[in-house]
């Protein structure tokens, strides 16, 4: 298998805030103060979201390069909704100040759904758990 990213969270405290290291970066996560956190930082589902977010940005700009468009400043907001039966739904929104046709608007989309990580998340990732050993 190809590695594709690697973090490491660490417990920073009694609370729920959350050292995050990866990529060389090192950041905070958090619950809001509604949810017994210190608002240190993003939640956990903002992180993902954020993650699909940049994805689809870093995607889309690539994209627009290749062809040559002028995206101008694009803003891609999501959201995440959970039914009355559990399910997830992730709503994703794109605009730009940029004049774009309505054929390069349906490029857009079309590409946005086809971006590494919403196809991470719509196909779903095994996820295992271990105790490491020292």
């Amino acid at each position: 298998m190809k590695r594709v990213a690697t973090v490491v969270v660490t417990r920073t405290g009694p609370d729920y805030a959350q050292s995050i290291a990866t990529g060389g970066f090192e950041f905070l996560s958090d619950e809001p103060v509604s949810a017994g956190g210190r608002n240190a930082g993003p939640a956990p589902y903002g992180l993902v979201l954020a993650g699909l977010g940049s994805c689809t940005a870093i995607t889309l700009k690539m994209y627009a390069d290749r062809k040559g468009w002028d995206i101008g400043t694009l803003q891609v907001s999501l959201t995440l909704e959970k039914d009355a039966d559990g399910n997830s739904h992730i709503a994703r929104m794109l605009s730009t100040d940029a004049a774009l046709d309505d054929a390069q608007w349906d490029k857009l989309i079309e590409i946005a759904g086809k971006t590494p990580v919403t196809k991470t998340l719509q196909a779903g990732a095994t996820i295992t758990a271990a105790r490491a050993r020292t």
